[in-house]
């Protein structure tokens, strides 16, 4: 395939392009050349089989999405693979991670082999996580060099917490002789159990149980202390509290080697949300306070917060459209992961930033191949526009669940195309 590019806006903060409006030519799935506009010498190729004029649209490395509920194998009737890859990729993303809590839950090499098969001819690349331990129960662990083998790109157990100190060390210990990684959510379940939302002042005023910061925090810092002692890389996923930053911030400056990333839903929204009762805003971490949101966009400014993940995690309408207290915790955001972003980021923070943490940080933490606009490297690419506004409803919802407070909703910010495995999807 032979693409032209013309009139984008380079967003990539490890290209020399970035900033500058180029155009760029795409031949067999590799940048082969790219030429700023202000040279006023068009860039042309012969047999090209696309042109696209951005008109300044920005041109960034495809997104990754560190964290997804795919649902597939198990929970079809909530999202498949293709419905799943479809959604991902109208939103910008060309590779994306699948959680293990699936039916059955992925923790052998014919469940990864399963998902390598049925991701081959996708729109987006599917990177699957292991199980931690047998059936993200907490207790044994499983084999998780096997996995490695298989394609396993990290190890999780997904929204159920590690209690057993024991065997979170033990887990840290193996995955360091292979190099790998475990990725943790943090929640004491001793703290958080039958919390419906964030602890505070409009829980108490709703009457809901709520799920204290100090769960999360807790779990953080033993794991931090564990990783000291192991001397092993962790991931902290989906971190959603003031302190959670300050502690993690505190231990980078050790030099222990953590990373960690912050879930959409709770850099836009807050507790606040949840007054009507709207299951859509009940999630896992819950949405927090004021204090804490700004905490995190300050965490994602300056690098303490390396990535920002989707947590997309689709519910059919059983598990969603009843009362609050029975309600599954989880949203749909995919296809508008990056006009929220876009909306609700604060004035001092730049695209560029954002992008960094959508493409740059978890590429690199996930130790794929690296992906920067220039000649040479790989085409996967997003094309998107921030001023655009667009209507995300029902018709062009590409997910199979509808759990989205948004839909229904005119957004700004769009994303009009990607480009991977050698292939142009436009929207």
């Amino acid at each position: 395939m032979k693409l032209l590019i013309t009139n984008a806006t380079i967003c990539d903060l490890q290209s020399a392009y970035h900033g500058k409006k180029c155009d760029v030519l795409i031949v067999n799935g590799i940048i082969e050349t790219i030429q700023p506009v202000s040279t006023k010498q068009s860039l042309t190729a012969k047999s090209v089989n696309k042109t696209i004029d951005a008109q300044g649209a920005f041109l960034s490395p495809g997104l990754v999405d560190m964290r997804a509920a795919l649902r597939e194998p198990g929970f079809e009737f909530k999202e498949d693979l293709t419905s799943v890859a479809n959604a991902a990729s109208a939103g910008g993303y060309t590779h994306i991670t699948a959680l293990p809590n699936t039916l059955p839950v992925i923790q052998h090499k014919a469940d990864l082999a399963f998902i390598a098969a049925k991701a081959q001819n996708l729109a987006v690349h599917i990177l699957p996580y292991g199980a931690v331990t047998k059936n993200c129960e907490g207790m044994e662990m499983n084999e998780l060099y096997d996995m490695h083998q298989a394609g396993a790109v990290a190890f999780t157990d997904a929204n159920k917490s590690i209690m057993h100190s024991g065997v979170m060390m033990r887990a840290l210990l193996y995955s360091k002789i292979f190099n790998g990684l475990i990725i943790t959510h943090a929640e004491d379940t001793n703290l958080s159990a039958g919390g419906q939302m964030h602890e505070g002042i409009n829980s108490v005023n709703l009457g809901l149980k709520g799920i204290p910061n100090m769960a999360e925090e807790i779990m953080i810092t033993r794991d931090i202390e564990l990783a000291k002692y192991t001397n092993a890389p962790i991931h902290f996923s989906h971190i959603s509290s003031k302190a959670s930053v300050e502690i993690i911030k505190k231990a980078k400056k050790q030099g222990v080697t953590v990373t960690c990333d912050v879930a959409i839903a709770n850099l836009v929204y807050t507790d606040e949300a949840l007054t009507e009762f709207d299951s859509n805003f009940k999630l896992n971490p819950p949405l927090r306070g004021k204090t804490d949101q700004k905490a995190l966009w300050d965490g994602v400014a300056d690098g303490t917060i390396d990535c920002i993940v989707t947590d997309h995690c689709p519910e059919d309408i059983e598990h969603k459209v009843v009362e609050f207290e029975y309600a599954s915790k989880g949203m749909i955001m995919f296809q508008t992961a990056l006009s929220l972003l876009l909306m609700h980021k604060p004035q001092q923070i730049n695209t560029e930033v954002i992008i960094k943490a959508l493409t740059q940080n978890p590429r690199q933490i996930l130790k794929q191949t690296p992906v920067s606009i220039k000649a040479g490297s790989a085409a996967d690419l997003c094309l998107f526009n921030p001023k655009t506004t667009w209507l995300y409803q029902t018709s062009n919802n590409l997910s199979k669940s509808a759990n989205s407070p948004v839909l229904g909703q005119t957004l700004t910010g769009k994303v009009l195309a990607t480009v991977t495995k050698n292939t142009l999807y436009k929207y």
